[in-house]
């Protein structure tokens, strides 16, 4: 695992080779999905990492001993709909998780997110927030999504996704340096199409079979 200025970049035997099953254009949309899940469990792994802990104490069948417990809420929040793709493998970890939902889209001319849908828990001040989403492109959803959460109360907030592009690196640490970033890949750069070259196409296209 490596880490340059607030970004984490998951380097593991499975991650690299999950990554070029779904990186292949070829791959049929349940070995999409299996594989988005399996990197998704070692992504989550890495983003709940330094969350607050509270001492408990337990029985075991042979004595009391310390234990510990989260001192802290957790916020799962997806930008839909490629996101969806990414929670489950953090309710794995934190099945009392809160999840959140913010729907954009990204204009096909203008290349900028455009909100549709929010759907945040309230009472978020406290939490741990960890917003997901697959694609680090432009950083225009991952930026308007950390605003909003903000704007909503949100103090400590992750952003975990599979690949990005460094524009949206860029971008997302600029606009809100206090936001680190989990990532498994940091590709080469944005197309003419604001897509991130080499990449794996429209991650939600490929996770739904809407290709």
């Amino acid at each position: 695992m490596n880490s340059f200025d607030q970004v984490t970049l998951v380097d593991h035997p499975v991650v690299s080779r999950d990554l070029t099953i779904l990186r292949n254009r070829n791959t049929p949309s349940p070995d999409f999905r299996s594989a988005l899940n399996r990197i998704a469990i070692i992504l989550a792994y890495n983003s709940l990492k330094g969350l607050p802990l509270r001492k408990v104490e337990v029985e075991t069948p042979i004595q009391k001993t310390d234990g510990y417990e989260l001192d802290t809420g957790i916020v799962v929040v997806s930008i839909l709909r490629a996101g969806l793709g990414l929670v489950d493998a953090v309710t794995r970890f934190i099945p009392e998780a809160k999840i959140g939902h913010l729907g954009m889209y990204r204009d096909e001319t203008t290349h900028q997110p455009v909100d549709y849908y929010s759907k945040i828990p309230q009472n978020i001040q406290n939490d741990h927030v960890l917003l997901v989403d697959p694609m680090l492109a432009t950083g225009g959803s991952a930026t308007d999504s950390v605003s909003f959460l903000k704007s909503k109360g949100a103090q400590n907030i992750r952003f975990m996704c599979l690949i990005s592009a460094p524009e949206g690196i860029q971008r997302l640490r600029q606009t809100h340096p206090d936001v680190s970033i989990i990532t498994a890949a940091v590709d080469e750069c944005l197309n003419d199409d604001a897509f991130i070259v080499p990449g794996l196409g429209d991650a939600g296209d490929r996770i739904f079979g809407t290709v």
